[in-house]
């Protein structure tokens, strides 16, 4: 391969369908600088940093997948935010959201620990693997369709690579639910006709996997109360319970 790193979405293509690890595909996804308007928000904000991480040295680049290799259990979220995982280089690493989320991932017993505010914090997680449809933080957290669509064989070949061990996804919002359902589409999956619509714990079997709608934790849901940490964690003990993670005596 001659280029160093993806440069449009057909080197995205191309470098996505040739990796052959997850190692490989991370290195690759975090060297990617396919979309203009990504590529000079995420590194602007590295600049412009936050007040309160000022003496920090942001990340600024794509935020891979993070978590096993061989995943019982898969998360979905939009994209990395602009002071969390583009700051620390670890997707929903520093934020708020990335608070709520492994709390209850703790609480469920899918991560060793309840915080996460670094690449180097110790944090763990357990038959569980997480990323976000599109690899960037984008400007006011809404990526374009074009770039949407570009990352998108990012999210493809990151699927078939976990999808041998694979039993649940688990989609945090709206983009999230669509994003996965496109992708399992792209690799073949019936979806079910009409299209299964996002909802808070809407579960639709797909392809031998379990699709699970959730809320995002983000501080519009959370501060609002529409998202509630009972709420997150009953969505996660499923999740665990479908993969016999946990067995809590509920029947299926």
């Amino acid at each position: 391969m001659t280029k160093a790193f993806a440069a449009d979405a057909l080197d995205v293509r191309t470098f996505a369908k040739s990796a052959t690890t997850l190692a490989t595909l991370d290195d690759r996804v975090a060297d990617c600088r396919a979309c203009p308007r990504l590529v000079e928000w995420r590194e602007q904000v590295a600049t412009d940093k936050r007040r309160s991480f000022a003496d920090e040295r942001y990340w600024g680049r794509p935020v891979p997948g993070f978590g096993e290799a061989k995943p019982a259990i898969l998360i979905v979220g939009l994209a990395p935010a602009a002071h969390g995982g583009n700051r620390t280089g670890r997707v929903f690493t520093g934020d708020r959201s990335g608070d709520w989320l492994f709390a209850s991932l703790h609480r469920v017993g899918l991560a060793n620990q309840a915080t996460a505010v670094s690449v180097d914090d110790g944090l763990t997680l357990h038959r569980t693997r997480i990323l976000a449809a599109v690899r960037c933080a984008p400007p006011a957290n809404k990526p374009t369709t074009t770039e949407r669509d570009t990352c998108a064989p990012w999210f493809d070949r990151e699927l078939e690579l976990i999808r041998p061990n694979l039993e649940v996804v688990v989609a945090l919002g709206a983009f999230a639910w669509a994003a996965v359902l496109s992708a399992l589409e792209r690799a073949g999956a019936k979806i079910p006709s009409p299209r299964p619509k996002f909802g808070h714990a809407a579960r639709h079997e797909i392809d031998g996997l379990a699709v699970i709608g959730c809320f995002h934790p983000s501080q519009q849901n959370t501060f609002t109360g529409r998202l509630t940490e009972s709420m997150l964690d009953e969505i996660f003990r499923q999740a665990a319970h479908l993969t016999g993670l946990i067995n809590d005596g509920r029947e299926e």
